[in-house]
């Protein structure tokens, strides 16, 4: 098992700027995935190397498209700034 990526505090942190649609994902899974995606860009590993603690790695990609069109990334790194 991979240790977390991220701290309670920076995960409190982080959490607000996670959209939450209106078919998913669970908000306890949110966590995981996010964490999945830190952990493939932290190794520059394929998507398809991604740990099954993390989610199956097609729904944390899916996730990260999801962010990344949304902004979600911009949005947070804005807010780490101005925190």
């Amino acid at each position: 098992m991979t240790r977390r990526q991220l701290t309670d505090t920076q995960w409190k942190l982080i959490e607000p700027f996670l959209p939450i649609g209106e078919y998913g994902p669970y908000p306890e899974r949110l966590r995981e995935q996010f964490e999945g995606v830190i952990w493939r860009f932290r190794t520059s590993s394929q998507w398809r190397e991604m740990p099954g603690e993390f989610g199956p790695w097609p729904t944390v990609y899916g996730r990260f498209r999801v962010w990344r069109d949304a902004g979600v990334f911009t949005a947070l790194l804005e807010g780490v700034i101005a925190e």
